[in-house]
């Protein structure tokens, strides 16, 4: 699994539990749809830690508690250098 399905199956799985749509994930964040949307396709590789603060609050998560997950916890970055340039 790469880096950014990571987050994207993180977010779809809390919408899905507490029955937020992706657009209203958006309107409750105060995140605009665009970037949400962007996240969630794939075309944002490495979202920036703000916009992740805004939907973790969303989903009344501090960030901690929104990175805190088997998938992220057991991801190897090695390799991964081109998410850093």
């Amino acid at each position: 699994m790469e880096y950014i399905n990571i987050y994207q199956e993180r977010i779809r799985s809390l919408c899905q539990r507490r029955g937020i749509s992706i657009n209203k994930l958006a309107t409750m964040s105060n995140v605009k749809q665009s970037t949400i949307d962007n996240i969630v396709r794939g075309v944002t590789k490495n979202p920036g830690v703000r916009t992740l603060h805004k939907i973790a609050l969303t989903f009344n998560m501090t960030l901690s508690e929104f990175l805190d997950f088997e998938a992220l916890n057991f991801y190897s970055f090695e390799g991964d250098d081109k998410l850093y340039r």
